[in-house]
């Protein structure tokens, strides 16, 4: 048997049930209907190969006032009833998001989504306009345009949605002198918009007159855009979720930027939260790949239908997160009913999420209606959000603007500082090589991955642009393969002076060290260790340092002692050798000098007050070692014994060989590791 729920329809193995029951999926309001499935009957769900007869695929959504005809008019042209919900039902309204799909006259098969048109659910209008090809406007012939057409019309403009028909719907009830009219008013209402021009078409869902003209414009206006872009990094906003008994929980929206597969792990934003995909559908086809601009439902395993949210969003793990600082530009729409001061609050929507949000301009105090300006937003809840993505502000009741995303991961700015303001523009409407190079600039150091999503450029672009910036002299890369990170040559020559002039510090300080740790110098430079090292080995190919395994210099230098030094440890050292298993532990020295003579093998420190000669200490060292060898293991008494000294230096020595690791304390005893 089989169940079916607007996209998704998932087999069941048959049972004896000869009659249909309903099923609740657990998503309020969607009642779907269990249906006996017999040998007889063909399935209701096939199986398609990968890109097996691939076309790209569209999604049509549908705008306007309520009551004028969407979910009539997309019912008649496609066989499905986009209303699903009960009280839908019974107040004729759409209410949620419904879903449809056809096979236009050239075979090409589209994803519709209807939205509602009454004001009360612009919210969710929005969730369903992400995504959206090609734009259905539904004008009522005997209303005309009216306030939502309006609004609907604004946002399908904020959003960059730049292809439109208009279904002129009801044309059976008016005299064709009136659709002459309304045909005018709509053209004169498209004007100043991304949708100008848009053909307008007169329609009857009741009648059929005009629907073969509509499908036909439909197929001929897709055939006319570009091919869906594949970046290689999938997001699916959800619009919906739900839970099946026996399958788990499913999730639903539009497929962009990239392509998702069953058996793919996946990620859910902002949660974090990870899962595995255990069944792909569209339009009724168990898919093994989705790809980009396809209406897709997961079968998501790992996670329950309550940890998925409308407003999550679907990808793949370890490139994108969720930030709460986005630089945008913003426009406020011609019929904004008020202007935007600095620190305004709104309502932010981006995808099918929407959060509170604070507005901080960048470049004036003020913008009044029609203005467009930089602007950075400070959302609430954080989202997962990506260069170029469309956004829409509102506030409790209407619409006020919108724009794009410019740098999704913002650090906080000055306003009205041209800098800032010179390289947000760059990054707005700049060439590739200038968006990745500002880019860089703003995130380095950064790996190819991260800078193609700053930049938002694919893998083949963003290859092609690093090794152009990198010949030019523009960009640095340290490393190769997966582990490359790249600094733009500014930052690079900063990185460098920095490194320098602290190892040249250190020496300062430390005249009489080899060098500085080089677990110090990372503390100091503030860096990740797999960038750290990457770091030094740049500089030790440039030479400008000498990495000597545990510290780190500047070539040429060597601890240089002054004749008085040299003087204090000839004494020190004759004081040493007169009794080297006991050396004295009374002499004041200063602890570089016994530093210095460490280094340069002299002496080993083997804790806070007890020194040795190095010729004493490896002797003491090869009679453990011997000793150890033989019987097994020594203990303090027979060090003691061994050379004459006291419990003292015995205990000094035994627990600097344990630090060595080259002995290890059994209770009393150690034993050689």
């Amino acid at each position: 048997m089989y169940v079916r729920s607007g996209e998704v329809a998932i087999q069941i193995p048959p049972t004896p049930v000869l009659s249909s029951v309903p099923l609740d999926f657990g998503c309020p309001g969607i009642v779907a209907r269990v249906l006996c499935h017999t040998p007889t009957r063909p399935p209701l769900i096939s199986t398609r190969s990968p890109r097996d007869n691939f076309r790209p695929m569209f999604v049509i959504g549908t705008a306007g006032h309520v009551d004028h005809g969407k979910s009539t008019l997309i019912e008649a042209l496609t066989g499905i009833d986009p209303d699903r919900l009960r009280e839908e039902k019974v107040r004729g309204m759409t209410i949620e998001l419904g879903f449809a799909w056809v096979r236009l006259p050239g075979g090409r098969e589209v994803s519709v989504v209807d939205v509602p048109g009454h004001e009360r659910f612009i919210k969710t209008m929005l969730m369903g306009a992400g995504g959206v090809d090609l734009a259905l406007l539904i004008v009522a012939a005997d209303e005309g345009v009216m306030p939502q057409t309006r609004e609907h019309l604004a946002i399908l403009d904020l959003l960059g949605i730049e292809r439109c028909i208009v279904a002129l719907t009801k044309s059976d009830l008016v005299e064709p002198d009136w659709v002459d009219l309304v045909t005018l008013d709509i053209e004169e209402t498209l004007v100043g918009t991304s949708l100008e021009s848009s053909p307008i078409l007169p329609v009857s869902a009741i009648t059929g007159d005009g629907l073969e003209e509509l499908l036909k414009t439909i197929d001929a206006a897709l055939d006319e855009m570009p091919d869906k872009r594949d970046m290689g990094r999938p997001r699916l906003p959800v619009d919906r979720s739900f839970t099946i008994s026996g399958f788990g929980t499913v999730a639903t929206g539009t497929l962009v930027d990239g392509t998702l597969r069953v058996g793919q792990e996946v990620e859910l934003l902002p949660k974090g939260l990870k899962a595995r995909i255990r069944g792909l559908q569209t339009h009724q086809t168990a898919e093994e790949i989705a790809f980009p601009g396809t209406r897709v439902a997961v079968n998501l395993g790992g996670v329950s239908h309550d940890e998925v949210s409308r407003g999550d969003v679907l990808t793949t793990p370890r490139w994108l997160s969720a930030g709460d600082a986005i630089d945008v530009s913003l426009r406020l729409i011609p019929d904004a009913p008020r202007s935007i001061k600095h620190n305004a609050t709104v309502t932010f929507h981006a995808g099918a999420a929407e959060t509170p949000a604070r507005i901080r301009l960048l470049a004036v105090d003020e913008m009044s209606p029609g203005d467009t300006s930089l602007a950075q937003i400070k959302l609430q809840d954080p989202m997962p959000v990506v260069k170029d993505d469309p956004f829409v502000i509102r506030d409790s009741n209407y619409t006020l603007g919108g724009g794009v995303v410019i740098e999704a991961q913002a650090q906080r700015h000055r306003r009205k500082n041209q800098p800032t303001l010179d390289r947000l523009e760059t990054l707005r409407q700049g060439s590739e090589a200038d968006v990745l190079q500002s880019a860089l600039a703003s995130t380095e150091p950064a790996t190819a991955k991260a800078l193609a999503t700053a930049a938002n450029l694919d893998d083949g672009t963003i290859g092609e642009q690093l090794e152009e910036l990198v010949g030019d002299g523009l960009a640095v890369p340290l490393g190769d393969g997966h582990n490359q990170i790249f600094y733009s040559s500014s930052g690079w020559a900063q990185v460098a002076a920095t490194a320098t002039s602290a190892v040249s510090g250190y020496h300062a300080s430390f005249p009489l060290r080899q060098g500085i740790p080089r677990e110090e110098l990372r503390s100091r430079l503030e860096m990740r260790a797999a960038v750290f090292n990457l770091v030094i080995d740049q500089l030790v190919i440039d030479s400008t340092i000498s990495d000597d395994g545990s510290t780190v210099r500047i070539p040429g230098h060597a601890p240089e002692l002054s004749d008085a030094e040299k003087q204090v440890a000839d004494r020190y050292l004759k004081e040493l050798a007169e009794n080297p298993y006991s050396p004295p532990t009374d002499r004041p020295i200063d602890p570089e000098l016994i530093g210095a003579l460490a280094e340069q093998g002299e002496v080993v420190r083997a804790s806070e007050d007890v020194v040795f000669l190095k010729s004493a200490y490896d002797q003491m060292l090869d009679g453990v070692r011997q000793q150890a060898a033989e019987s097994g293991q020594i203990t303090i008494t027979d060090v003691r014994e061994m050379f004459g000294t006291s419990r003292k230096y015995t205990l000094a020595l035994l627990e600097h060989l344990d630090r060595q690791q080259i002995t290890r304390r059994v209770g009393d005893e150690r034993v050689l590791r």
